[in-house]
């Protein structure tokens, strides 16, 4: 079983982070400050760890070098705090993503089956939906049985999709995961990456496969 180290100081956010992964299966230890996260690390082997970093005691900006001293696990900082400056130094300082509150919880969990899959590579290597199947192993998809081969950014968008293929992503969320970077517009980018995708799945398949939600983002077609 996967262990999560949860490092909230709002009960609230807490408990429902709590709450949430353990119905998605995870093992989790909750810390409400940066001092009781790095004993935790002490006692405890955890493969992701969610940090705020407005912490009392030690800062969640503090404790991140402190962690990867003591700790192999993906830090994922989640923070009202939607300062590049403050992104870029966390991404270069150790951590491994970011995200904004508030933040939807599917992306959530999208993100740390993502870690998960990058410390333990052979588990979690197939993503399935209907006829859909993604093929880490491969680089590839499989439609109705016919492989087709993507690009490392079209891979991350089918990867994004069919983690939670009944939820609508926007051009946003779908550019900071392929990317793993800032989002500032790039509706164009994503739309031009999107349509390969569907001509691909469609010269295979007779299918597009990704239906657009005008006004809110994309999502897979049931």
């Amino acid at each position: 079983m996967n262990n999560i180290l949860i490092v909230e100081d709002d009960p609230y956010i807490n408990d429902l982070l709590y709450e949430t992964l353990v119905e998605e299966s995870f093992s989790c230890t909750r810390a409400y400050s940066g001092t009781e996260a790095l004993l935790c690390i002490e006692k405890k082997s955890f493969q992701v760890i969610l940090l705020d970093l407005m912490l009392p005691g030690i800062t969640g900006e503090k404790l991140v070098p402190l962690i990867k001293e003591k700790s192999n696990a993906a830090i994922i900082i989640i923070s009202s705090k939607d300062v590049l400056d403050t992104k870029v130094e966390m991404l270069t300082s150790g951590a491994d993503d970011y995200l904004t509150k508030p933040f939807a919880i599917e992306e959530l969990l999208a993100r740390i089956q993502v870690q998960i899959r990058k410390s333990s590579p052979y588990q979690g290597r197939l993503l399935s939906f209907q006829s859909l199947t993604l093929d880490k192993d491969r680089n590839a998809l499989i439609v109705s049985g016919q492989e087709i081969a993507l690009t490392h950014r079209e891979f991350s968008i089918m990867e994004l999709l069919l983690s939670y293929p009944k939820k609508i992503f926007s051009k946003q969320e779908i550019y900071e995961y392929a990317w793993a970077d800032f989002y500032i517009g790039e509706d164009k980018t994503v739309n031009v990456h999107i349509s390969n995708i569907r001509q691909k799945i469609k010269k295979n398949s007779g299918q597009e496969w990704i239906k657009t939600v005008w006004g809110v983002g994309f999502t897979l077609q049931e």
